[in-house]
């Protein structure tokens, strides 16, 4: 766009010599310009990189242990982010250095606020995935669970919106209910909290509910919301969470279909 803009300004005052001038300055424009676009999204990039993983390594010592399955799911939420190469080292060197005595937590979660900012979708699947690591033991501690509420208010989130997001990362740990089966009591009451409801809801507001979150968090309907295409596969995820957390309710009430 910018060389046929050029060319423009240059025939409009220099006649067929104007317009190759003009055109070759166009074309000098528009290269410095991709290049500071690069450049800008690069940085971005390394920023969201250093916020998410360096507040997961200080999540993952709130209780003083970073475990071996916590390492593994650090390393498999790399795998997730198709991270390659540098990114996987930077990714690696910001965990680490949250993990250390005197990390800025704070400041962390405020860069990522100014990453971003007017990006929704992008500030739920940056909770889930430091949830994700945390519950990757099998639980998640009081001093684990405390920081993730200090950091999810610091980004605009309630204390309610994590314990929605653990309760539907524990109902989807056990996997899918054997056909005709219960499943344990606590896993569906997590179900239930997962979609935002109680288990008097009747069958119209289990479906509801289960529709608007789906809906909600669609991949897609997510992307066009801003959600970097990065982040694709954490949304894609959260989508199979939530039907797990469908399946639970209805392996345990008839009613809903």
């Amino acid at each position: 766009m910018l060389p046929f803009i050029g060319a423009l300004i240059g025939a409009a005052f220099g006649g067929f010599g104007g317009l190759i001038v003009g055109g070759l300055i166009g074309y000098a424009g528009s290269f410095v310009l991709r290049q500071v676009l690069v450049g800008t999204l690069q940085v971005a990039q390394t920023q969201l990189l250093d916020s998410t993983f360096s507040i997961m390594g200080a999540l993952c010592k709130a209780d003083n242990v970073v475990s071996r399955e916590e390492i593994n799911a650090v390393e498999q939420i790399f795998g997730m982010l198709k991270l390659q190469d540098e990114s996987r080292k930077q990714a690696k060197a910001a965990f680490n250095r949250g993990k250390q005595d005197g990390f800025d937590l704070d400041a962390a979660v405020d860069q990522f606020a100014k990453i971003s900012r007017g990006r929704g979708p992008l500030v739920q699947l940056f909770l889930q995935l430091q949830c994700m690591a945390v519950a990757a033991d099998g639980r998640i501690d009081p001093a684990e669970h405390a920081m993730l509420v200090r950091i999810a208010q610091r980004l605009g989130l309630t204390e309610a919106d994590v314990s929605q997001l653990e309760a539907l990362l524990r109902a989807a740990m056990g996997g899918p209910s054997a056909p005709g089966g219960q499943p344990p009591q606590d896993r569906l009451n997590d179900a239930y909290a997962a979609l935002g409801i109680t288990k008097d809801a009747n069958p119209a507001e289990i479906k509801r509910a289960y529709r608007k979150l789906i809906s909600k968090n669609h991949p897609d309907k997510l992307a066009s919301r801003g959600l970097p295409e990065s982040m694709r596969p954490v949304a894609e995820e959260r989508s199979r969470e939530l039907n797990s957390a469908y399946d639970l309710i209805k392996s345990a009430r008839p009613d809903v279909r």
